[in-house]
């Protein structure tokens, strides 16, 4: 079914109001109310988009995607299969968080995070970083970082395009970087 730009899988749910034109909702995936949704997103099937998210133009949320309250996903993110983040640091069954109480979490502008990352809340994933399969995210990670692990270490850097950069920072695609304050910016 589709409706004002937006098709929802005969199988797939969404209860928001707020998601934008040539988004897709696919089969067995949730997006609540609250939720706001960019233009031109992709939502995998089984994707869990809670009440309270923000997510950018452009993103691709593959199957099993679990996101909660207080994370925000800027535009032309990548998240891969069962990739899962947190919002409460000391979760009690008994103890219901919501709003402040919750840590925020936010995603920048082209990140990539591989397939079954996870992401403690209160931390930021800088633009254009990539996280790799599998890690673990328990401190700020740095714009066009490369990272891996349990928990997550930076081992090199990436380019926007997605390469990881050399030693010098000139990407094969021909772009060139430098080292910022935090991270790295794109020489013009």
């Amino acid at each position: 079914m589709s409706s004002d730009g937006v098709f929802v899988h005969p199988d797939g749910r969404c209860l928001s109001d707020r998601v934008g034109d040539g988004t897709r909702v696919w089969g067995f995936a949730q997006v609540l109310d609250g939720a706001v949704v960019g233009r031109d997103c992709n939502i995998c099937g089984g994707a869990f988009v809670e009440g309270g998210v923000v997510i950018g133009d452009r993103v691709t949320v593959k199957n099993s995607v679990l996101l909660f309250e207080g994370v925000s996903v800027g535009d032309d993110a990548f998240l891969g299969p069962g990739v899962v983040f947190t919002n409460d640091m000391r979760p009690r069954a008994h103890v219901k968080r919501s709003g402040d109480a919750l840590l925020p979490t936010t995603v920048e502008q082209g990140a990539t995070l591989g397939a079954g990352v996870v992401v403690v809340c209160g931390t930021v994933i800088g633009h254009d970083a990539f996280v790799g399969a599998g890690a673990v995210v328990t401190a700020d990670v740095a714009p066009h970082a490369f990272v891996v692990g349990s928990p997550a270490r930076q081992i090199g850097w990436v380019c926007r395009c997605g390469e990881r950069l050399p030693a010098d920072l000139t990407c094969p695609c021909g772009r060139s970087y430098e080292q910022a304050e935090v991270g790295l910016r794109e020489l013009p």
